[in-house]
């Protein structure tokens, strides 16, 4: 692995671990919209990384000419958002809201606040392993330089 793909690979980690905390940022800042632009309560958002340059052929004949080129690292990337659907909305007894229904519950996003922290946390740890990873391999190009002298 070159010096300059240890960088991407840091790097790569960095931004995806920036956009992860982002998408987080939105849950929390979501978390009592009972009305979007399009009239329904906000759904959480999850995001899912990916290795970059994968291809979806799982032939056995391609993953075996490519074992090497596995071992060297490629980064990650965002591969996609996705609303959670699984998780079921909130429902509040509040016959006074504007948003109530005509039974008098609210529903709330499917957000929970301490899952959001945790992955938050979670995000944070691994923007500072990839920061951490990023000068460490920034140090020993510096190294190999000052022997050049």
């Amino acid at each position: 692995m070159s010096l300059f793909t240890s960088f991407d690979t840091s790097a790569s980690g960095l931004t995806a671990q920036r956009y992860r905390m982002d998408i987080i940022a939105e849950n929390v800042a979501n978390a009592n919209t009972t009305r979007t632009e399009d009239g329904d309560p906000y759904r959480r958002k999850v995001v899912v990384f990916e290795e970059k340059g994968v291809r979806n052929s799982d032939s056995f004949s391609h993953v075996l000419g490519n074992v090497s080129k596995n071992y060297a690292g490629k980064g990650v990337k965002v591969a996609k958002v996705f609303e959670d659907n699984v998780t079921e909305m909130n429902m509040v007894y509040d016959p006074s809201n504007p948003d109530a229904d005509e039974n008098g519950y609210v529903t709330y996003p499917n957000v929970n606040i301490i899952t959001e922290m945790t992955n938050l946390i979670d995000a944070s740890r691994s923007y500072e392993a990839n920061a951490t990873a990023f000068n460490a391999s920034k140090s020993m190009a510096q190294r190999g330089l000052e022997l050049g002298q």
